[in-house]
């Protein structure tokens, strides 16, 4: 996929870690895992706005548009 998810960049620059910040976002680790771990398909701007608030920081900060390899 063309978009990346830098979550774990954004929680190591702010000293969080995954059940620190699942907490105080109401999300489950497993799914903050997935995040983190860039295996998600999508995010929902509500979960993403929660993350930006916890993190201090834009959706563009954790957001990133990378060219695939195998396009034309």
């Amino acid at each position: 996929m063309a978009i990346v998810i830098n979550l774990d960049v954004m929680m190591a620059k702010r000293k969080k870690g995954l059940t620190e910040l699942a907490g105080e976002i109401d999300l489950t680790l497993a799914n903050l895992s997935i995040l983190k771990n860039n295996k998600a398909k999508a995010i929902r701007l509500s979960t993403l706005n929660e993350i930006c608030k916890a993190l201090d920081c834009q959706p563009g900060d954790l957001l990133q548009y990378v060219e695939d390899e195998d396009s034309p």
